[in-house]
């Protein structure tokens, strides 16, 4: 199948019914697996053997879902999670333990942000936030001997700042480094990141991938790419206690990375998908394609309208030739970016929430990137726990409002906008 094209493979990949087989992926909803010798099962264990013998490891409905997707990034394999954040966490503790140091870009998810900033601060992993749009040397600067990942998101949620891929996977590898990249809001259809250089993606399946907000969900990918024998991540390159001594660049190849993360931090953290989930993520990567291409040219004729509106003071979309990022995003993106914009309305905060609270299709969500328009004010919601100064390194103005648009019909967007704004003095 690897010669299909990407639309094809949202159908065709992850599962394939045999002769008088479900023509359409079962939900395999059990715990457990039933076999007929003991010596089996530890060849399983050993990973000697292929099969399941624990849904929080691997279930046979959740591991379709996953070849899909690995398919879809052109990763060797791919990890399904409980949600976006466990995805996000369990993707750095996978290479980061306490005394360990990691560099992210500023503009990111505010919840990724927290989860950086406070909680792996607990775990004693040291963060230190970027500007990427910083030049070369001056991202160098935040190097240690202790640097361990650098992380960035392709599309940053809300601020849209579109990450240099290049740059960063570059910098990454010249310091002996891999870059994990969050995909959430590109999804392979607009961009495949590993094509770039990076070497883990992650991606909250919650968004575009589900497609109808039903299913939490996150994905871890495996690149394959990266050289984990360089001498500074002994945790795949040394013996596993905790996991009959296995070492697993040797054992594991290119999947080293996936691997450890399912046989030892799915096993001790258990922040496994439920299989129904798995089931409904499918359903959603069915769609995918047809779907954000929707997304995008809504995404864009929206913003495009926007920027003539008087009562607009500002629209950020990369879309848009007029966006600092337009370049970047025809590089990376060159189909389209994703269907979610941020503009400010003249008048600030106050008419911000009149604007929202007048809109009568689009509803006022904690969601994002589903198949109906929504609207959300980061600043006193989702980035509500962040500082003005953090808020400012994430991009995210007090006036921001952030619209991602559904497939709905453009022109009903655009009239539920205009019957807002008529509200708005």
């Amino acid at each position: 199948m690897n010669n299909y094209h990407i639309n094809t493979k949202c159908i065709q990949e992850g599962y394939e019914a045999k002769n008088g087989e479900p023509r359409v992926l079962p939900i395999y909803q059990s715990t457990t697996y039933r076999y007929e010798s003991s010596e089996h099962v530890g060849k399983l264990f050993d990973l000697e053997a292929e099969g399941f013998f624990y849904t929080r490891l691997a279930n046979p409905t959740v591991d379709s879902v996953e070849k899909k997707i690995a398919a879809l990034e052109g990763g060797v394999g791919a990890m399904c999670t409980s949600s976006g954040q466990a995805a996000s966490m369990i993707a750095i503790l996978n290479i980061c333990g306490s005394g360990d140091h990691m560099i992210a870009s500023a503009a990111i998810y505010g919840g990724t942000t927290n989860l950086f900033a406070v909680t792996l601060k607990k775990l004693g992993v040291e963060v230190t936030f970027v500007n990427p749009d910083a030049d070369v040397e001056e991202l160098q600067k935040a190097f240690k001997e202790n640097t361990k990942l650098v992380f960035a998101e392709t599309l940053a949620n809300p601020a849209l700042v579109v990450t240099d891929l290049e740059k960063f996977a570059n910098l990454a590898h010249k310091n002996g480094v891999p870059l994990i990249v969050d995909n959430t809001f590109a999804t392979p259809i607009n961009c495949r990141p590993i094509e770039f250089g990076a070497d883990i993606v992650i991606h909250s399946t919650s968004k575009y991938m589900d497609g109808h907000a039903v299913a939490l969900g996150g994905v871890i990918v495996d690149g394959g790419n990266f050289n984990w024998d360089n001498g500074k991540f002994p945790g795949l390159s040394t013996p596993d206690e905790s996991y009959h001594g296995m070492v697993y660049t040797k054992a594991c190849g290119r999947s080293a990375y996936i691997v450890k993360a399912r046989v030892q931090l799915m096993r001790d953290m258990g922040s496994s998908p439920s299989p129904n989930n798995a089931f409904l993520l499918n359903l959603g990567l069915e769609t995918l394609h047809l779907r954000m291409e929707r997304h995008c040219s809504n995404a864009l004729a929206v913003a495009k309208w926007l920027e003539t509106n008087d009562k607009i003071a500002w629209v950020n979309y990369p879309g848009l030739e007029s966006n600092k990022y337009y370049s970047l995003a025809k590089k990376y993106m060159p189909n389209g970016t994703c269907g979610v914009i941020s503009f400010g309305v003249k008048g600030g905060r106050e008419n911000a929430v009149k604007l929202m609270d007048n809109l009568k299709l689009a509803a006022i969500v904690v969601h994002v990137a589903d198949a109906r328009t929504s609207v959300l004010h980061p600043a006193s919601t989702t980035h509500r726990q962040l500082t003005d100064e953090q808020l400012v390194e994430a991009g995210v103005a007090p006036d921001l409002i952030r619209m991602s648009i559904g497939i709905e019909h453009v022109d009903d967007i655009i009239a539920d906008l205009e019957q807002a704004l008529t509200q708005v003095q």
